[in-house]
């Protein structure tokens, strides 16, 4: 493979019923911190970040019954959702990917959390795990 591997897990999201619960466990019982809030409308979900190490977890609530994560809940119960990895080009690694026949549920990146680049891979060819792509997004230069 001639791209490079992926630096880091940027990020495990975590499915919730709510939010503001969760965050209190993590945060008051396991003692991580909280780096904020976040409502991502494409998917209409609001997501809370929190510190751990050099890595996050991600909780996410949905805001509507026709969001992935309600769905994900009513299928399967709260629990992980997906693992981030965190990608120097989004769109090169999916096209490779995709070439070596990998099943894609984003063919293109889309906007994510803090502005990121985000696509996921079919946990049918990721041995049932569901996979992000996520691409920071570059910061203009001053």
């Amino acid at each position: 493979m001639a791209t490079k591997p992926p630096k880091q897990i940027e990020h495990i999201g975590i499915a919730v019923r709510n939010l503001e619960e969760s965050v209190r466990f993590y945060t008051e019982l396991i003692g991580l911190k909280l780096l904020g809030y976040e409502t991502v409308e494409s998917e209409k979900v609001r997501v809370a970040f929190l510190e751990i190490g050099e890595t996050r977890l991600e909780l996410l609530e949905a805001t509507s019954p026709e969001s992935p994560i309600a769905q994900f809940i009513e299928k399967k119960g709260e629990g992980i959702h997906h693992i981030a990895l965190q990608v120097d080009d989004a769109v090169e690694r999916l096209d490779g990917l995709k070439s070596k026949g990998i099943k894609l549920i984003h063919e293109v990146p889309k906007e994510g959390a803090h502005g990121n680049l985000v696509a996921f891979l079919h946990p049918k060819s990721t041995n049932g795990v569901l996979l992000e792509l996520c691409q920071p997004q570059v910061e203009a230069k001053e």
